[in-house]
């Protein structure tokens, strides 16, 4: 079973900015998949079957030019 990671990121204003975000997420070793929304914010990054630290998406998330939202 698959593990989705949830987040909610600032700054994404066209369908360019989720594609490039999409682009870098993928390239993390462990990611099977990853589907962001520029209207809604969301991002959905959806896990293979090894574990991958919430905090090293959110590093990419950021030098990708984005701001994760938390709390």
């Amino acid at each position: 079973m698959s593990d989705v990671l949830h987040f909610q990121v600032e700054g994404m204003s066209c369908g360019g900015c989720s594609s490039k975000l999409e682009k870098n997420l993928a390239e993390i070793p462990g990611v099977e998949a990853v589907k962001a929304s520029h209207e809604t914010g969301a991002v959905d990054v959806t896990l293979g079957g090894q574990s991958v630290p919430r905090s090293a998406v959110e590093t990419v998330i950021e030098e990708t030019g984005f701001d994760v939202v938390r709390g």
